[in-house]
């Protein structure tokens, strides 16, 4: 797999052993500060595979770092273990955890809400069905973009879901 973000960053160095986290979770961590239960969740293989994000059940504030954007196609980091099906089922499990009336805090972009995020969803079902319908018929991907197959799926040309 090479390493990790060395497709954007160049080559990534492992950190020192004092920049490693002091404290890890596998799915659901919940934290006490200043009288709320923050409740921290890992999104495994969606924009990396070490994804979280932040929910705020007093405040109904879910802050979704680079899960969620509103700036356009998200960034799937495949060297990090990041994928649009990874993606897909976490934004889902998102969906089904939060309360409809929750504010979202996209990682780019405006204050949303929970039906933005299944906008997206929408979005990526619809641009991964693309992808694979254009793999079965034989298409390269530098025909899939000559074909322009993911364009019936964006939203706003370029702006996001």
């Amino acid at each position: 797999m090479g390493n990790r973000g060395s497709l954007v960053f160049g080559v990534v160095s492992p950190q020192p052993e004092s920049a490693l986290p002091i404290l890890t979770f596998d799915h659901i961590l919940t934290v006490h500060l200043n009288g709320e239960d923050i409740q921290v969740m890992h999104l495994p293989s969606g924009h990396t595979d070490g994804d979280s994000i932040v929910y705020f059940p007093k405040s109904n504030v879910v802050a979704m770092g680079d899960d969620f954007l509103r700036i356009g196609f998200p960034f799937i980091d495949l060297s990090s273990g990041g994928s649009v099906r990874g993606l897909i089922d976490a934004l889902d499990d998102v969906i089904a955890r939060m309360p409809p009336d929750v504010k979202v805090i996209p990682g780019h972009g405006p204050v949303s809400n929970i039906d933005d995020i299944r906008t997206l969803v929408t979005m990526l079902k619809d641009a991964r069905a693309a992808v694979e319908r254009g793999c079965k018929r034989g298409k390269t991907l530098d025909q899939l973009k000559e074909e322009k197959a993911l364009e019936p799926g964006r939203s706003g040309r370029g702006r996001g879901p």
